[in-house]
This record gives structure tokens, C-alpha cells and sequence, in this order.
């Protein structure tokens, strides 16, 4: 059996159990009002209960309450009586003494017979009186202080046991007792007898039963990274939670099996997933290994296809598999394995000719009778036993007709992950061209072009190259261009080359090639292409693919090149000229049906809103493209460039935990290469923003990408930013210098000013003169076209130019338009510590007060504390309190020691300087640093002189 363990991580934190904590604390509130209170904690083996439990009554007795545990015993129904209470009544004479029992020791040697001496035996007694002994021992027991009263497993407890249960919630009703019941859902089969004690339960008041549930991806992934130590990719949490199903037992045995790819059950789990298995007469084992080569979820009419067994025969051993709760019955009158690691375990266990007749029976049934399984899985299924069967010739054609049917609706990963079973078996098939009606190459180009949409973008770099070694280009024009394009965007999206050689070869073969819809199309690819190296080169491509398409008249040809032009143009384009081109290709796209392109150009419309400072509408724009994008299939890809979208427009409307989620639901794509980058970046500069413990991890992952031979100048320039914001935020100010010196050399910042201006802002902010003096030369080169670039530029002045409040007021003003809130608070700070410089402590309050209101709005932790730091050191109460008076700030008397402090003099000196003694120089110097919230006199030097305290 499986043991029912935590459902925790590490560091005593449960995961995805909050709410059934608090039911646990909720009732025990009710306890200590003098309510009796029972809870009933369900589900099945391995969820977790225990684990719940054993949080709780560490709580609980943290808090002053008494915990007491009794473990029902698996012997039975006719087992040994009352063996919980027997072991917590043990517990309770153990620490209390034999007084507890109130001189009764000799009735209670029912339960404890070594209470009686050796030699004599235990006393009769009625069970009645019984009862109300064990009631009377727990009522003075939670006289001082409620008990909780815990008993495990009682889908093992004997009628003795529920008798005295049933006493104690419906006659007893202690009022300082809650007790605590557990007990395994999957082990309650229609006849066992705590089913319908469970239902009297229910109608007793003050009876709550609390039903544990498996977790869900996210909490998968929470109990995992804390299990691995790391955050697991999210690859491996998607691998271990369709296998575990939310088990928490079972992901924690594949966390500790050191296989990274879990691809084998753990032994030990196998064992135990077993156990139940052997138990079952051998006619039910037969049906679970035939249903078990049919996959998790089978029908009856398919089973009894392939069973070759007796109608009554079949359902007398499938009752006792259900019954057995090794299989249950689905809404929809299927079956259903209840794990489906239980079901690959059966699996691996066939005999190899068990294993390949059973998977034949199963190919031969639903060729024969497709409606035996879901609708559109026929094809799948058929490809997968032909296969199992080790069939290669049915199995190739097979597969490649599963492979046609999942490209038709967009399940491009099953449809590469079919392509490759076919390029597998060509091998093995003598005549497999003739039998698919393909050659190797077309099999070849098609498996790539599948691996791209799957995102799957290593292999289909492997796949293209095979393609292109086979491939005559003179004779072959078109296909060359097609794959040469796939090729450079590969290999661009890998960030190990520009693949302008690719590009430029495909367009030299496009310009031979006749005038087609392809043709523009890959035009259309290869301006795009080469945008990221020469923007000249991409325009003059670009507009020769538009024009091309408008003489060809194609709508899809035309969006395609439209949305190109868009893009490659933006940096000489302002966004107000780009978008009506932009939202006449979507509005073409929308009437035309073309779901592709029209994601497609929700993304750069989007993207331009954002850049235009629109953020609500480049929001609402990015949230309509991602349906579409999941409806055809490019999750992985352009879906994650508009959830990106999506989540950095909320970033500035200050909707950070929308963001949040949109971004781990980016996350949860994977996407290949550098397309992880969008969310990646994002949501390390939103955890560095929170303080977030996580944000290191994704800083190091996304920084790592700028030591690829290759990287787009977006990416580039987000990325250098990013390094100097992760050791600002780490106080590494050598880091911090260090990466400054490197990102302000890199020449393309002047090239794009939406993401070449946050990097010149962050470098303005050091105090070193090189850096200072190039971020000034920079800042005089890059536009100011937009509000947010208006911004930024302010803030830089204001950062080069002396911080004077006017400057700082303007930053402010400028953010306010702009509407970015993190900045603005920013900027508001900058404009306090002016203000206070210059003597308005009143102005400097007031904006401490909105930055800090508008850093708790958003849960940006670091700028809190700042905020609170800046206004205890200006001599406020708190960044959301008014001024105080002259009294509360520094002295006449303390700034005159401040300043001899800040000029390095002991206190024997400042006491000889101003007439005064050494203890009474002492205090000042100790009140000072108080009331500056420093911990050291070279700290209050340095506060003094960056406040203006000293002027």
C-alpha cells in the first residue's frame, strides 16, 4: 500500500493546501469557544493527508493546545478493538501519570491492558460505561486547554472503534475536543462499512469533512522546486505532473530518482503500484493488463473487442477492479485507470508477445470500429498499437496518416512527434516511398517544418540541414529558398548566428524563382530576416514583397508582406505611421479567416500601442491575439510574444499580479531559444521589482543568453539593462560600474530608443564620471518621440545635471503622463530627496508619501523600503505621515557634529572643537546615526552629504 505522505516542500511549507489548513484552524477557533468540532480529512493514498494534519498540530500546539494521535491498524475488519484510542489514551497516561485515569485503572485495562498486574485478567466492563470513561478522561484532559484528538486511517478501524467515534460526536459533544479523523478515499469500495458510518456522520452538527484534491500544475511545480533545490524547466514539470497526475507521493518519488527526465517509474514506486495488482484474482489482472495496453482511458465496447472473454465473464472481473478502486467510472460511462502510472506499471509488466498481441488486437478493433475511441483519436491510436505491435509497414502508413490528421488540427507537436516515428521506420520499411506516396526529402521537410511549429527548434535545425545536404538547389529553386529561410530563423532564434547568409541566398533564389503566393511569402521571410541586421537591406526587401503581393492580389500574401514591412520599418517609421498599415493586414486577416496572420499582427500592433505609451489598448489588443494563437497551434511562438505583450503593458498600468500570471502562463510554453527571452526578461525585472527570492535564478538565465554569438539588438540592449538593475538591487556596486562600462559601449543603443533609453537612465544613475559623461553623450544622440522616451530623458537631465528639484519635477511630470507607475515613484523619490536638499521638507513629504503609496499598491518591496528609508532620514514618522516638527529632525547643535563627523574627527576632537565633553560629543554622535537610521558614523557622513544636511 501506498504510505500517505506529504504534500509538502521543504522548509515547512505546505503546497496547495491553504485552504484546507485554514478549515483545520477554523475549527479549532470553534474548539476553544467551547464547540464541539470534528473534521473528517479525506482522499486517497499519497495526497497528502497526514502531512496535512501534521502541520496543523504543530500549529495547534504551538498555540497552547493538546495533541494526542491514534493509528488505526490495517488487520481487518475484525482487527483489534479500539486500537487508536488505545494508543492515544497510552500517549495521555504516559504524560500524565496513572492520576489521569482517576483511580479507574482497572476499568480502562480494557483498552491498556498492562494497566492490570501481571497474572490477572482484564475486568469485564459495558461498553457504555466504557464509553463514557474514555469521554470523562478527555473532558478533564481539555479542561485547561483544547485537545485535538487525531486518528489515522480509518478506512482501517473496527466496529469498536467506530462505535466509540460515533458516541463521542453524537452523545458526548466534549466541548474543548476536536477531533481529527483521516481516512483513504480509494480504499472505500461500495461495501465497506465506513461508508455509511461517514454518512451519519455528516448530519451531526458541528461535522466537517474536508475532501483533499491531487495539486495542480502550479502546485506540481512549487512541490518540486522545492524538493530539487531549483526551479525545474517547465518541460520536466509538465513531464512529472501528467505522469504523477498531482500525487504528491508520486512526485516526490520521481524527484528523488535522480532521473532528470523521469522517464522510468522508480522501482519502489513500481513495487507499491503493484501491491494492489497482485492482490486481485487472476481473471481481474488479465482485464487490467488488456485494458492497460489500451491506454489510461478505454470503453467497454472496445474492451470487449479485444478481451475475446465472456460478456458476464468480463463484467464480473471488471466490478472487482472498480470495486478495488484501481478503475473507476468516468461521467461519461468510460473507464478510467485512477493513476496513470498504476496503468503503466501493468503496461510495462506484459510479457514482450503478450505485449505485441494485445496492442494488435487493440489496431485491428479500432480500424475496424473507429467509434470505439474518442472522435479524431482513431488515427493516433491506430499508429500507436501497429507500432507497439512492432508492425512496421502498418505502423509507417499508420503514423503518417495520424501525422496528416494532427496537422489538420493544429497539434503540431503530435503531428512531429508522428513525422519522426515515420522518418524512424523508413528505415525498416523496404518500400516505404512507394507505400507513402513521398521521397525521403519531402518526408524530411515536412518533419522540420512540424518541429518548428512544435517549437521543438533544435531538431528541426538537424532535420533542415539533412534536408539541404539531399537537396539540388538549381533544380529546386523554391524548396531551397523555403528551407535556407526556416534555416536562418533557426538559427537566429538560437542566438548563434544573424542568418543574413541564409537569407541573402534564399533571396538570390527567390529572385530566379517563377511569381507565386510562396514566393512573396518567402520574400516577406527574408526581409524580415535580415531587419535585425541591416534595416535598409530589410525595407528595400520588404517593400519589393508588398508590391509583388498587391499585383498578385492574394489577401494571406498580402497581410503576410503588410505585417513584415511593419516590423522591419519601425525603426525608421515612427509607430503613429506604421499602425493604419498594421491594422488594415489584421482587419484583412479577420475577414479572410487567416488566424496565423492575424496573430501575427496583433503582435506588432500591440507592440507599437506600448511603444506609443497606449498601454490599455496594447493590453487589450495582445489579450485578443492569444485564443487565436492557441487555436492554431503557435502556443510556443507568436502566443508567447503576445502573452509578453500582454503582461508588459499591465507591468505599466500597474496591474503587476495580472502580469505576473501572464507571464508564468508564457512560461509554461517553454518557447525554444531566444523566443523565451520576451517573458523571461520581463518577469525578472517584475521579481527584482518585488524583492522576489526568485528573481536571481531568472536574472542568471536571462543574462546568460548575451554570451551567444548572436543576439538581437532589443534583446541585447533589455539584457544589458537588466544586469545593471540585478546588482543595483544586489548592492554590488562594482558589478554594478562594471556592467554599466559595458553596456553603454555597445553601439547600437542609438539605433532604438525605446529600449536604448532605460539603459542610459540606469547608467546616469552611478557615480563614476566616465560613465556619467558618455550616458550625457548618448542621451544628446537618442530621440525623444514618445512619452515614455520623454521620460526617461527627463530623468536622466535630472540624474546628470545635479538632481535640482526643478529638473526632478519634471522627470515627475513626465512619468505622469506617460503613466508608467514604477517609474513615477521612482522619479518621485529622486524629486523628495531634491526637495530636502533644498530645504522643503514639506514637498519632500508629500512626495515620499505617493511613492510609497504607490509601491504598496504594487508590492514593490524594494521601493518601500527606500521610501521608508528616505523619510526616516529626513526625520518623518514613515513615508505615508506628514512632517514633523523642527524638534524630531536634527539639532543645530547635531548638524554642527554631523559636520565634523562627516570631516573624519573622533569624539574627542568634536568635543574639543565645540566646547564640549567627550560623552556629551558621544550622545550627539549617537542620536545622529539614530535618527538617520545608519548603523555607522562613515554612513551618516555619506546620508549627510547626499541629503544636503550639511549645507
Amino acid at each position: 500500500m501506498l504510505d500517505d505522505v506529504s504534500a509538502y516542500a521543504g522548509k515547512g511549507v505546505l503546497v496547495g493546501r491553504e485552504a484546507d489548513l485554514a478549515a483545520l484552524r477554523d475549527a479549532l477557533k470553534r474548539t476553544r469557544s467551547a464547540e464541539p468540532s470534528v473534521v473528517l480529512v479525506g482522499g486517497e493514498a499519497g495526497v497528502g493527508k497526514t502531512r496535512l494534519v501534521e502541520e496543523f498540530c504543530r500549529a495547534a500546539a504551538a498555540d497552547g493546545a493538546r495533541v494526542v494521535t491514534g493509528q488505526c491498524l490495517e488487520l481487518g475488519e475484525e482487527g483489534l478493538p479500539f486500537a487508536p484510542f488505545a494508543a492515544a489514551l497510552r500517549e495521555v497516561v504516559r504524560a500524565d501519570g496513572a492520576g489521569v485515569l482517576d483511580g479507574r485503572e482497572r476499568d480502562f485495562a480494557r483498552l491498556l491492558p498492562e494497566l492490570v498486574p501481571v497474572g490477572e485478567g482484564v475486568p469485564e466492563s459495558r461498553r457504555g460505561y466504557l464509553f463514557e470513561l474514555v469521554a470523562g478522561l478527555f473532558g478533564r484532559v481539555s479542561s485547561e486547554r483544547p485537545l485535538v484528538l487525531v486518528l489515522e486511517d480509518l478506512h482501517w478501524a473496527d466496529r469498536s472503534t467506530r462505535d466509540l467515534i460515533g458516541f463521542l460526536v453524537r452523545s458526548a459533544r466534549l466541548p474543548q475536543v476536536l477531533l481529527v479523523a483521516t481516512y483513504r478515499t480509494d480504499e472505500l469500495h461500495r461495501g465497506h462499512p465506513l461508508r455509511p458510518f461517514l454518512a451519519e456522520l455528516d448530519r451531526v452538527r458541528g461535522v466537517q469533512r474536508v475532501e483533499l484534491d491531487r495539486l495542480d500544475r502550479d502546485g506540481t511545480g512549487q512541490l518540486l522546486t522545492a524538493l530539487l533545490g531549483a526551479e525545474p524547466e517547465p518541460a520536466l514539470v509538465d513531464t512529472v505532473h501528467e505522469r504523477a497526475q498531482g500525487n504528491p507521493f508520486f512526485i516526490e518519488q520521481f524527484a528523488a530518482s535522480g532521473d532528470p527526465r523521469c522517464c522510468d517509474i522508480p522501482h519502489s514506486l513500481r513495487d507499491l503500484l503493484l501491491t494492489r495488482v497482485d492482490q486481485l484474482p487472476e481473471q481481474a489482472q488479465r482485464v487490467l493488463r488488456v485494458a492497460a495496453a489500451g491506454g489510461t482511458t478505454f470503453g467497454h465496447e472496445l474492451l470487449t473487442a479485444v478481451a475475446g472473454m465472456d460478456e458476464a465473464e468480463l463484467e464480473s472481473a471488471l466490478r472487482i477492479v472498480v470495486a478495488a478502486q484501481l478503475v473507476v467510472v468516468g461521467a461519461d460511462g468510460d473507464y478510467e485507470f485512477r493513476h496513470a502510472l498504476v496503468r503503466e506499471a501493468v503496461h510495462d509488466d506484459l510479457l514482450p508477445g503478450e505485449h505485441a498481441r494485445l496492442h494488435a488486437r487493440y489496431a485491428r478493433a479500432v480500424e475496424a470500429q473507429p467509434h470505439l475511441v474518442a472522435m479524431g483519436r482513431a488515427p493516433a491510436e491506430i499508429a500507436h498499437h501497429w507500432y507497439a505491435a512492432h508492425d512496421h509497414p502498418r505502423a509507417l502508413t499508420a503514423a503518417r496518416l495520424a501525422a496528416d490528421a494532427a496537422g489538420r488540427r493544429y497539434a503540431y507537436a503530435e503531428q512531429s512527434r508522428l513525422l519522426e516515428r515515420v522518418l524512424e521506420l523508413w528505415e525498416l520499411v523496404d518500400d516505404a516511398a512507394d507505400r507513402l506516396g513521398a521521397g525521403h526529402l519531402d518526408l524530411l521537410e515536412e518533419s522540420a517544418l512540424a518541429a518548428i511549429d512544435a517549437g521543438d527548434h533544435q531538431r528541426a535545425l538537424t532535420l533542415t540541414r539533412a534536408a539541404l545536404a539531399d537537396l539540388d538547389a538549381a533544380a529546386e529553386p523554391l524548396r531551397a529558398a523555403r528551407l535556407l529561410v526556416r534555416r536562418a530563423k533557426l538559427l537566429f532564434n538560437a542566438g548563434t548566428s544573424d542568418g543574413a547568409a541564409e537569407a541573402r541566398e534564399a533571396y538570390r533564389l527567390l529572385l530566379a524563382a517563377p511569381r507565386s503566393a510562396e514566393q512573396i511569402r518567402l520574400m516577406a521571410d527574408v526581409a524580415y530576416q535580415l531587419g535585425g541586421v541591416d534595416d535598409t537591406e530589410a525595407g528595400d526587401v520588404a517593400r519589393r514583397a508588398m508590391a509583388a503581393a498587391a499585383e498578385l492580389g492574394d489577401v494571406a500574401t498580402q497581410v503576410a508582406a503588410t505585417i513584415t514591412y511593419g516590423k522591419v520599418c519601425g525603426g525608421r517609421l515612427s509607430a503613429d505611421e506604421a499602425l493604419p498599415s498594421m491594422r488594415a493586414a489584421a482587419a484583412r486577416a479577420r475577414e479572410a479567416g487567416d488566424l496565423p496572420g492575424l496573430a501575427k499582427s496583433l503582435v506588432n500592433i500591440s507592440d507599437s500601442l506600448f511603444e506609443l505609451g497606449r498601454y490599455e489598448e496594447s493590453a487589450t489588443t495582445a489579450a485578443e491575439g492569444v485564443p487565436y494563437a492557441d487555436r492554431v497551434g503557435v502556443s510556443r511562438t507568436t502566443g508567447v510574444f503576445l502573452l509578453a505583450n500582454h503582461a508588459e503593458a499591465l507591468l505599466a498600468l500597474g496591474r503587476w499580479d495580472e502580469a505576473d500570471a501572464r507571464l508564468e502562463e508564457a512560461a509554461r510554453h517553454d518557447p525554444p531559444g531566444t523566443l523565451a527571452l520576451p517573458w523571461l526578461r520581463l518577469r525578472a525585472r517584475l521579481r527584482l521589482a518585488r524583492g522576489h527570492d526568485g528573481a536571481q535564478p531568472l536574472v542568471q538565465r536571462a543574462v546568460a543568453f548575451l554570451g551567444r554569438p548572436y543576439l538581437h539588438r532589443e534583446n541585447r540592449l533589455s539584457l544589458l539593462e537588466l544586469r545593471i538593475l540585478a546588482a543595483r538591487h544586489a548592492a554590488d556596486p562594482a558589478t554594478e560600474l562594471a556592467a554599466a562600462r559595458a553596456a553603454i559601449t555597445d553601439p547600437t543603443i542609438t539605433d532604438r530608443p525605446r529600449y536604448g533609453w532605460p539603459l542610459v537612465t540606469a547608467a546616469a544613475a552611478l557615480d563614476a564620471p566616465d560613465v556619467r559623461e558618455k550616458a550625457a553623450h548618448l542621451a544628446a544622440d537618442l530621440p525623444e518621440r514618445y512619452p515614455a522616451d520623454r521620460a526617461y530623458a527627463a530623468q536622466t537631465r535630472a540624474l546628470l545635471n545635479g538632481g535640482t528639484p526643478d529638473l526632478w519635477h519634471a522627470a515627475v511630470e513626465a512619468w505622469r503622463t506617460d503613466g508608467q507607475r514604477h517609474p513615477l515613484a521612482a522619479a518621485l523619490l529622486g524629486y523628495a530627496a531634491s526637495e530636502a536638499a533644498a530645504g522643503d521638507r514639506t514637498a519632500a513629504g508629500q512626495a515620499i508619501e505617493e511613492a510609497a503609496a504607490i509601491a504598496r499598491a504594487l508590492g514593490a518591496g524594494p521601493l518601500s523600503e527606500e521610501a521608508d528609508t528616505l523619510a526616516r532620514r529626513l526625520g518623518l514618522r514613515s513615508a505615508t505621515h506628514p512632517v514633523l516638527s523642527g524638534t524630531e529632525s536634527l539639532t543645530d547643535r547635531e548638524r554642527e557634529v554631523l559636520t565634523l563627523v562627516a570631516e573624519g574627527h573622533s569624539n574627542a576632537r568634536i568635543a574639543e572643537q565645540l566646547y564640549i565633553s567627550p560623552k556629551t560629543a558621544s550622545v550627539h554622535v549617537s542620536r545622529i546615526i539614530a535618527k538617520l537610521s545608519v548603523t555607522s558614523r562613515g554612513e551618516a557622513a555619506a546620508v549627510a552629504h547626499r541629503l544636503g544636511l550639511l549645507d
